[in-house]
């Protein structure tokens, strides 16, 4: 067993005043140490938060004893060291952003797919009648994401929406959608079932829960996380590496942010070119007095807030 752990969850549930909760939310995670990232809305609960064994627990069990999240789910992976630096618990409009488009309407606890468990999915996976639809930004699916998968070109969560007309030829087909730990998918799969799509579902759990209870089985590459971690592995049935070094080709599942913090893009670098090109995507940002220190993960904390 290792000493700490990261656990990622979230909970759509209605949060009547979410300024006075995140404030004690904040005060309480100080207290018990943990680090890690909150987002607090009137929509809910999200976050991925990291600390000892005992600290995670209290935490669990704090948020498990409030009946607003009965029900919630941690998925737990257990880290040698913890996944962030510091805490920050902030309040957004929602729990994903979707920038006002349609999307944000969507309440997953009226509207939202058929949930699959992991051994379900498994069945899914086999199915040459099943479509699986990657529903986050192309940088993660870039790095991994299952085999045979429509992987949409967004840069964001929000942008889904506008790719609606790309996929309207699966409106009679079965749709399963999928992310990292399923929130996305619990307003994706919505709105698709709102705008006529007759067979959704999505991963329950996401690829996370996915992987810890099948293996990963035809999860191809790695899988991209909001942690100092990045990328980490989720499949030991048959593991491949589909992603490639954008400055040499090699292939490499490092992922990193350009060091050049007002570039800041998300791209594959191996180690070789990260050390050569300090971590940046060009020799334009390499010059570039944004230029931020590298130290071989290309991870780069943000600060704590409550805001």
């Amino acid at each position: 067993m290792k000493p700490y752990q990261t656990l990622l969850f979230y909970k759509y549930t209605h949060i009547a005043n979410a300024e006075e909760f995140a404030q004690q939310h904040l005060a309480f995670c100080e207290r018990i140490g943990i680090v890690g990232r909150i987002i607090v809305s009137g929509e809910g609960l999200n976050g991925t938060i990291s600390g000892t064994v005992v600290q995670c627990k209290k935490y669990m069990d704090q948020i498990r004893n409030n009946p607003l999240f009965d029900g919630i789910e941690f998925k737990i992976d257990e880290v040698d060291a913890p996944s962030f630096e510091r805490l920050y618990v902030r309040v957004k409009p929602e729990i994903v952003h979707s920038s006002l488009r349609g999307i944000e309407l969507i309440d997953p606890n009226e509207t939202t797919g058929i949930h699959l468990k992991p051994h379900e999915v498994l069945e899914m996976l086999q199915d040459d009648d099943v479509v699986f639809l990657d529903v986050r930004s192309n940088y993660e699916s870039g790095v991994g994401r299952f085999k045979n998968a429509i992987a949409l070109d967004i840069d964001n969560f929000r942008d889904f929406p506008e790719k609606l007309k790309e996929i309207e030829g699966l409106k009679d087909k079965k749709v399963v959608t999928y992310c990292t730990g399923g929130i996305k998918c619990e307003k994706a799969s919505g709105y698709l079932v709102k705008n006529g799509f007759k067979n959704v579902y999505q991963v329950e759990g996401g690829v996370v829960k996915y992987a810890k209870e099948t293996g990963g089985k035809d999860f191809e590459g790695k899988l991209y996380v909001f942690d100092n971690r990045v990328v980490v592995d989720v499949n030991t049935v048959n593991p491949t590496i589909i992603s490639t070094c954008k400055i040499c080709g090699t292939p490499s599942a490092h992922m990193v942010n350009c060091a050049n913090s007002i570039c800041n893009e998300h791209f594959v670098l191996c180690e070789a070119c990260g050390w050569k090109m300090e971590g940046c995507c060009s020799e334009a940002c390499m010059q570039e007095p944004t230029k931020r220190a590298y130290d071989g993960t290309g991870y780069y904390q943000r600060e704590t807030s409550l805001a």
